[in-house]
């Protein structure tokens, strides 16, 4: 363990027990401002909703599943992101139950296996998956809204009886509202256990079966104020949801480290949208993974190239470094363009789920906007080490941070380079895997979460991750060889998309030697080469690729076995490659 040179330059945070707290606070103090951007149709105006509507719908929609008779109940919620999703998850967390949010991704036999582990007795779903739970055997259906109408206060809500045995999200508020006028304080007046488990969110994981992972209020509100400490959020910041919301990364750091700064969010109406909806929202903060801040990053260069305009942005970098250390802050003026992209106010964007490549990070401050990144586990609610953003980020852009204020980081096993297991303790931690007390205690000892990534920690405390524990390629000498250190190299090719390295083992003399699956950048191949270039002529320009890259690596890490992927690997909702699916 490392001391943490940052511990005198935190910023201060209210102090929060819970949701509930944090999210009745927020009311109060910030009534009138905006806390959500919604459309009424596909392609609409963004319109509002304010803080008062959000406390009003929560009290609401939990009073009415209270009158349901689900105090106490699971509750699952699938779909995509929207308002509702988001007013059901605080309902039922503030108050009514245990919330299992799912991956919009899964297929219909992964839905109702993980409903029927976590013992679910009501699933709200967006209409995209109505066909799913129409036959399907549950106490209650809700049926949510993507593109809602909660933006006009003054509109009453009506409840209707349920079709078919579904029941409008609509119509739940409604009863709630009307039980409210009558006196009924049953969800108003309840006080949740800080320590109890109130989320049971199971893993996408790379590797492996789904675990239930149990996280209570105190694992969530320690690390919203962790992050608020080393990330100074305002009311004034907008950001736009684009990663799932069922996913702990974008639920704690895009939906709840939001109301809880009294900023507002906007919900993106799908990955093609997102650059116009960005600007639409004029969003300050963007929050998502390696993959898009990348394709973002490689998209402004391209189109420079396109442009003829490479050669005068290079030397725009190099006047605002000059500029720079002279005190003297110009990105915005020498890169108008780039920042009118975005909308014109984006001032910080957030990288996490797992590592971005440092020459992005770089690029990204260079344009004049602060590049953060994270490392987390669902595990730990997520965040575990984060980059400050009053620190030297450019100097340390391998690293994923310092550990959160209130935890402790250390390395063990490590080997002769330092690298070893990262290990974590701290009270975001989970309460454990649900039902699965062996698997808890394997990852769970004394006290520490022992995370399965591999990684090392400078002088200064600042974490370096090198991979998986699981994903190690070990030579027969003894070596030890991190897949994802080599993909970096890799993807930065124009010609390569992605890839994923994995270890060989059909040479008994040589033992254990690197592969490589590559899906080609095929619009950049045929834009550069011609519409009939062929298979071998692309295979024959990859193997060019991986001979340079080669070149470059220790003997015992270069690549010895080359396959082209035509089709994009499958992937994780937070764009991970599933290792042992591809």
């Amino acid at each position: 363990m490392k001391e943490n040179a940052l511990s005198g330059r935190y910023y201060e945070v209210e102090e929060i027990t819970s949701l509930k707290q944090m999210l009745q606070l927020s009311v109060d103090r910030y009534a009138d401002r905006p806390a959500f951007l919604v459309k009424k149709e596909r392609g609409g105006n963004y319109e509002q909703i304010k803080y008062f509507q959000l406390g009003k719908d929560v009290d609401a929609l939990g009073t009415g599943l209270i009158n349901l008779g689900l105090s106490g109940s699971k509750i699952a919620i699938i779909g995509e992101n929207c308002y509702e999703w988001i007013v059901t998850y605080l309902a039922v967390v503030n108050g009514v139950g245990v919330v299992v949010p799912l991956d919009k991704e899964l297929n219909q036999e992964e839905i109702y296996n993980l409903i029927e582990t976590a013992e679910c007795d009501a699933v709200f779903f967006t209409e995209t998956y109505e066909s799913i739970f129409k036959e399907y055997p549950i106490k209650h259906k809700v049926r949510m809204k993507i593109y809602g109408d909660r933006t006009d206060p003054a509109e009453k809500l009506v409840e209707e009886p349920a079709s078919e045995g579904i029941i409008n999200w609509s119509s739940l508020v409604a009863r709630g509202e009307s039980l409210i006028e009558q006196g009924d304080r049953s969800f108003l007046d309840s006080d949740p256990d800080p320590e109890e488990m109130r989320m049971l969110l199971f893993s996408s994981g790379t590797t492996g079966t789904a675990k239930g992972i149990m996280l209570c209020h105190r694992n969530i509100v320690s690390n919203l104020m962790e992050t608020r400490r080393i990330v100074k959020v305002t009311p004034e910041d907008r950001t736009l949801s684009i990663l799932p919301i069922h996913h702990t990364f974008e639920n704690t750091m895009g939906m709840l480290l939001i109301l809880y700064s009294g900023a507002s969010a906007a919900f993106c109406e799908g990955l093609k949208y997102v650059t116009k909806n960005f600007v639409e929202a004029q969003a300050t903060v963007l929050i998502g993974v390696p993959l898009i801040f990348e394709s973002i990053y490689n998209k402004i260069w391209k189109q420079a190239e396109k442009n003829k305009l490479a050669g005068a942005l290079r030397k725009a970098i190099k006047l605002n470094r000059f500029l720079k250390s002279m005190g003297i802050s110009a990105e915005r003026k020498l890169f108008k363009t780039i920042h009118e992209s975005f909308g014109g106010k984006l001032r910080m964007v957030v990288s996490g789920a797992a590592a971005i490549d440092p020459n992005v990070l770089r690029g990204f401050e260079d344009f004049g906007i602060t590049m953060l990144q994270g490392y987390g586990l669902t595990e730990c609610s997520p965040l575990v080490a984060g980059t400050p953003d009053f620190s030297n980020r450019r100097k340390k852009a391998g690293s994923v941070g310092p550990v959160v204020p209130s935890g402790e980081l250390k390395i063990v096993d490590p080997d002769e380079d330092g690298i070893g297991e990262v290990v974590y303790r701290g009270p975001n931690v989970m309460l454990g895997y649900y039902k699965m007390p062996e698997e808890t205690a394997k990852v769970l000892k004394d006290g520490w979460f022992y995370t399965g990534d591999l990684g090392f920690l400078d002088k200064e405390g600042w974490l370096y991750l090198t991979g998986r524990k699981k994903n190690v390629i070990v030579t027969k000498t003894g070596k030890n060889i991190y897949p994802e250190e080599i993909e970096l190299y890799v993807n930065r090719n124009k010609y390569v998309s992605e890839s994923m390295v994995h270890g060989v083992d059909d040479d008994e003399e040589a033992g254990t030697t690197v592969g490589i699956q590559v899906h080609p950048a095929y619009d950049i191949i045929y834009e550069e080469f011609g519409a009939e270039y062929d298979d071998a002529s692309i295979y024959k320009l990859i193997k060019g690729v991986i001979r340079d890259i080669n070149d470059k690596l220790p003997v015992y890490k270069r690549i010895r076995n080359v396959s082209i992927r035509k089709d994009e690997f499958i992937k994780t909702t937070t764009k991970k490659i599933k290792r042992h699916k591809n």
